[in-house]
């Protein structure tokens, strides 16, 4: 495994996605081109392909989520791999047994894969670095840290939309102080060349010294942060934020921070409007943006099974190439 970065192998292939951190333009790249090719999976008679037959994918999600869950295992299944869907909330991990003792279980019954969700930041990266050499780890979303796949998706989305990164301005609104999808975005954006990237959120939900460490522009107008932009990307608000100090009320939130047709008049007429899901409505946006001619939301749950069978073929690709006789590889 590379010195560099331990979600590469020593021959630089990708071995385990765990954050957009780190990773060069061109893998990111050859992720949403490998993706390009598997979004035709779903149009075909049969929905499948060999390409992880006999390989065993088990989805440990620690934190619910039904849409990436969900995602993850139809990639998984088109690929033509087993699932193993561990419901935590009965497992004997609710009883006391501790993450390594899982992995270890899990780990006997000859897992290939394990696609992790967790409430705490860096649970993919203990997971990834105990694991036998064998199986690979994919971050399905980590604390506050990182969800590379979703910064994935919606990279690839843009791309369909925009086809040149490096003549966007992109904004993404919200909980950026709290959000594991904003700040893989931001790196996927910077490294893919995305010249400006700004985000937008009142001064309680936006991070001191963002804009020095990530080489954004912040923003607490909403207006104004959208004014010409190309790409506007809505996070979630998580209710808990609503009932504590950093947030008034939704009503409140949605006055200031709330995108409706009038406040995206002033962004690019052509300007796409993305979420990652579900959508608060009448909280992050209104329903006439949201179901408008300029959302593509629904794009990004279907472009999302098709990145996710890019980044999970290629984790494979690595294990089936270190499985293989050397000869085999030569040849």
């Amino acid at each position: 495994m590379s010195k560099q970065n331990p979600q590469l192998d020593a021959q630089g292939n990708l071995k385990h996605f765990l954050t957009t951190e780190g990773l060069s333009r061109d893998l990111l790249t050859d992720i949403l081109d490998q993706a390009e090719g598997f979004l035709g999976v779903a149009q075909q008679a049969v929905k499948k392909v060999p390409l992880c037959r006999g390989k065993v994918i088990a989805n440990l999600f620690f934190e619910t989520s039904t849409r990436t869950r969900t995602t993850f295992e139809l990639a998984a299944k088109r690929l033509s791999a087993d699932v193993l869907n561990l419901n935590i909330s009965t497992s004997a991990t609710a009883k006391g047994e501790t993450l390594l003792d899982t992995l270890r279980n899990l780990e006997a019954m000859h897992v290939d894969m394990f696609v992790v969700r967790h409430a705490t930041s860096g649970a993919a990266h203990f997971i990834a670095a105990h694991a036998d050499p064998h199986v690979s780890v994919i971050n399905a979303g980590d604390g506050r840290h990182a969800h590379p796949t979703q910064a994935m998706l919606d990279m690839f989305t843009i791309r369909r939309h925009k086809q040149d990164f490096s003549r966007l301005r992109v904004a993404i609104v919200g909980d950026i102080m709290h959000s594991r999808v904003a700040r893989s975005q931001i790196l996927a954006l910077k490294t893919l060349g995305v010249p400006e990237v700004r985000v937008i959120a009142p001064s309680t939900l936006m991070p001191n010294g963002i804009e020095e460490a990530f080489g954004v522009r912040a923003y607490h107008d909403l207006r104004e942060g959208v004014r010409d932009v190309d790409v506007i990307i809505m996070l979630r608000i998580q209710h808990e934020r609503m009932n504590s100090s950093l947030l008034p009320s939704e009503h409140e939130y949605f006055r200031l921070f709330g995108l409706t047709e009038e406040r995206l008049s002033t962004a690019q007429p052509d300007a796409i409007v993305m979420h990652p899901g579900p959508i608060n409505r009448g909280v992050e946006m209104d329903s006439q943006v949201a179901d408008g001619p300029r959302s593509v939301i629904l794009e990004q749950v279907s472009n999302g099974i098709a990145v996710r069978m890019a980044v999970m073929s290629m984790c494979i690709g690595t294990q089936n190439l270190k499985s293989q006789p050397q000869g085999d590889v030569d040849g």
